[in-house]
């Protein structure tokens, strides 16, 4: 979840004019090897993304300014002054608030390091050279909570999560959660609320354990990842961390909610200390795309599955990986871990991945490792066909549920933790990636690619009611996918 380095339009000897060089020598060198034409589009947008948008775009404006596109750039004042002044990077408002104050750093960006010589550069050479827009018409308008996404068919489902102890239910789309108001007998449900944001995908919802926040982790795949923090009673967008240059995955609360956790596209996992918003954890020891993560139940110790096949296991004081608690003989596991939850008060480990059977491990080792040994798995479940992308304890621990897609169908399951076998099985026309238990653990809630949700009951696996992810115009086609039926 690669483009991740912005490019320069600047040669090292203009980057040392605009940012006090020799004296005569940087007006020499903009003389001999005038500035390359800047794109709005292609370089400024990125920029203005990465290292401003979290604080300045539609769902959290600060000071009004929303800096996501040319358009929200230029109807931007500060003190009542236009941001940017075509031809004029010295008058410009942006282009100051980015600049060293004498010995104080720049205004902006009031979190995180200032911005670097080189993009320093490339603003003040777009601006110079006309401040010009060149957005492709086709190009995605921002979009808001007054403007929110219009679908000409469903989003595919990543992710669902149940506010603890009630009955609202979120729904990852486009550029925006979904909420959904679940009836207690699961038979309706009704919209009620729409939170829009940066990320094109969000891949994780979870709410808080005490349900008054929602994080959404996603972003948008070579660009930038994102860490959404939303206030549910106020649908308001607390905070935006922007991460990296490729999407992130899998958020986990800590068991106080002080701590977010969440893998990321750069293969690293990292930890977000929600009341700061400062990152308290960082490590980079996956090979490959970190997918899910979850958290010891005092809260000391992190763990993350991905795509190299491995259940870390990482201490949260010291930001050590501590050990594959998975088998490490070569060939043990059969491809990549997609996903990992932790048995409600009990340090174990559900896991799924590639090989489409649910395992539990224990998370902590009690004897030395010897290599070809898999002392810490407790059990093996029952296979799904394909490839598994949920599994979820329920609130109680004694059963969990797990979803597998297997050549565009797919299939939901409900096992209790004692036995191999399922209790039932319900199989869909399309992949499951998303399956989530009710707080009371009566209800069952699975989406994928059909971009349908389907309430299940806990206790016999029937449907009791199906309903679409997102809203669809009255006048829309339905997309083919949205036909499935469980």
């Amino acid at each position: 979840m690669r483009a991740r380095r912005l490019p320069s339009a600047v040669a090292a000897t203009i980057v040392a004019t605009l940012v006090g060089g020799a004296p005569g020598s940087g007006a020499a060198a903009r003389d001999e090897a005038p500035a390359a034409p800047v794109s709005f589009h292609r370089q400024v947008l990125p920029l203005l993304t990465a290292r401003c948008a979290g604080c300045h775009q539609p769902a959290k404006a600060g000071g009004e300014i929303v800096l996501v596109s040319h358009a929200t750039l230029a109807a931007s004042r500060a003190d009542g002054e236009p941001l940017v002044v075509a031809g004029q990077p010295d008058a410009s408002a942006l282009l100051a608030s980015v600049l060293p104050r004498g010995e104080r750093p720049p205004k902006m960006p009031k979190k995180g390091e200032p911005l670097a010589e080189r993009e320093v550069a490339l603003l003040r050479d777009w601006i110079a050279q006309g401040a010009l827009d060149d957005t492709p018409a086709g190009a995605a308008l921002p979009f808001s909570a007054e403007q929110p996404p219009t679908y000409a068919q469903l989003p595919v489902v990543t992710s669902l999560d149940f506010a603890p102890g009630g009955g609202l239910l979120a729904v990852p789309g486009y550029h925006e959660v979904l909420l959904w108001d679940v009836a207690a007998d699961g038979s309706a449900a009704t919209l009620a609320g729409r939170l829009v944001g940066m990320s094109e995908r969000i891949q994780a919802v979870a709410f808080s354990p005490d349900g008054t926040r929602l994080a959404a982790v996603g972003g948008s795949p070579g660009r930038f990842g994102e860490v959404q923090l939303w206030d549910v009673a106020g649908r308001k967008l607390e905070r935006s961390l922007l991460l990296g240059g490729d999407t992130l995955y899998g958020g986990s609360w800590s068991p106080d909610g002080r701590l977010l956790a969440f893998g990321g596209g750069d293969a690293s996992v990292r930890a977000l200390d929600v009341a700061t918003g400062e990152l308290v954890f960082f490590n980079a020891a996956s090979e490959d795309l970190a997918l899910d993560t979850a958290f010891s139940k005092e809260g000391s110790h992190l763990v993350s599955v991905g795509r190299d096949r491995a259940l870390k296991l990482f201490q949260v004081a010291t930001q050590q990986f501590l050990d594959n608690i998975t088998s490490i003989t070569p060939g043990a596991l059969k491809g990549g871990l997609q996903v990992v939850d932790r048995q409600p008060g009990e340090d174990v480990l559900l896991i799924g991945g590639a090989d489409g059977q649910p395992k539990t491990y224990k998370m902590h080792r009690t004897q030395k490792r010897v290599i070809g040994d898999d002392f810490n798995h407790v059990k093996s479940y029952a296979p799904l066909p394909g490839r598994l992308f949920a599994c979820e304890y329920a609130p109680d621990g004694t059963l969990f549920v797990a979803g597998a897609s297997h050549h565009r169908r797919g299939e939901v399951r409900l096992y209790a933790v004692a036995d191999e076998a399922p209790r039932w099985s319900l199989p869909f026309d399309g992949a499951i990636y998303a399956a989530t238990f009710r707080g009371d653990g009566a209800l069952v809630a699975a989406a994928g690619f059909s971009g349908e949700i389907v309430l299940i009951d806990a206790a016999t696996g029937q449907p009791r009611q199906r309903f679409a992810a997102a809203p669809l115009p009255a006048d829309a086609a339905r997309s083919p996918r949205a036909e499935g039926r469980p």
